[in-house]
């Protein structure tokens, strides 16, 4: 595990989300980003707050995980299965686009969306078609664009140095509330 060196993914994709609103927000005033909170945390910090949040975070729940490569989106990601109950290897799915764990709440869906170019490839992913008791993390949630739903939690993590990470938060709409961060 660990932090990596950086980079940014390309654009979002094109198209309009369907008029079943399919993953979409159903009005403009649902997608306001509220206030965020910010810290600076050490890995085992970030470990810790992902972990509490896939114990305890109430369901339906979708974690928008943004920064650039490297910058601890899949750490985070990991934490929050294994505090979710996710036994065994939990990789990244950067090449698979989508893995589906099992958990003792519901189902635990983990996306990497870098590589999606089309709406048609994202709908082939499943996206949007979760069970309502799901937990959902999305690794580059720029790539889906207007299809990403609302309401959900913004986290973006920043590189401050090579063990450190800047980790914000911000609800859009009005998601479950997630637990406190701080130390593990």
């Amino acid at each position: 595990m660990g932090f990596r060196g950086g980079g940014a993914a390309p654009g979002c994709l094109a198209g309009t989300p369907s008029s079943a609103g399919r993953a979409a927000p159903e009005d403009p005033e649902q997608a306001t980003v509220k206030p965020t909170v910010a810290v600076v945390w050490d890995e085992a910090a970030l470990v810790g707050w992902g972990e509490r949040i896939g114990r305890e975070a109430a369901r339906p729940l979708v974690l928008a995980l943004r920064g650039d490569l490297g910058a601890g989106k899949t750490t985070l990601a990991r934490a929050v299965a294994r505090g979710a109950g996710v036994v065994g290897p939990v990789p990244s799915p950067t090449f698979n686009l989508v893995f589906v764990y099992e958990t003792p709440r519901g189902p635990l869906y983990h996306y990497d969306l870098y590589r999606v170019r089309t709406v048609e490839e994202l709908i082939e992913l499943g996206w949007g078609a979760w069970e309502p008791n799901a937990l959902v993390l999305v690794e580059w949630p720029e790539r889906a664009g207007d299809w990403l739903p609302a309401p959900r939690w913004e986290v973006t993590l920043e590189e401050v140095d090579e063990n450190r990470r800047r980790v914000r938060w911000a609800p859009v709409g009005s998601p479950v509330p997630l637990p406190p961060g701080g130390e593990p």
